[in-house]
């Protein structure tokens, strides 16, 4: 895990232990809050158009800053109570993609747009 994530990984489990909470943190309990709270995200957006979805308030931003800073604290405390690093994971993911969908490949799935 890389250094600022390894150090939120770590604030995160002292803020639950101070609470006792880690008995609810299960991995299915973390990926079930993750799920609620980028449900949370998506609502922010539900019924713009794709342009305004582009161009949102300042008011808008820390509303959705927030949703996001509250799916990474769930990603991050379900990964580290997993053992999984999620940049080696996503840098592994990225490889994989890399092979799945080559370069020009998009204007092929987009019909040549």
């Amino acid at each position: 895990m890389a250094d600022s994530l390894k150090d939120l990984a770590l604030a995160l489990d002292q803020f639950a232990r101070e609470r006792d909470w880690k008995p609810f943190h299960s991995p299915k309990n973390l990926a079930a809050a993750l799920t609620v709270e980028a449900g949370e995200l998506l609502e922010h957006f539900q019924w713009m158009t794709e342009a305004e979805s582009r161009h949102v308030s300042a008011e808008q931003r820390k509303e959705v800053g927030a949703e996001i800073a509250d799916v990474l604290l769930y990603l991050v405390q379900l990964s580290s109570e997993l053992g999984i690093d999620p940049v080696q994971a996503a840098q592994e993911k990225m490889r994989v993609n890399a092979g799945r969908f080559p370069v020009g490949a998009g204007k092929t799935l987009l019909g040549g747009r």
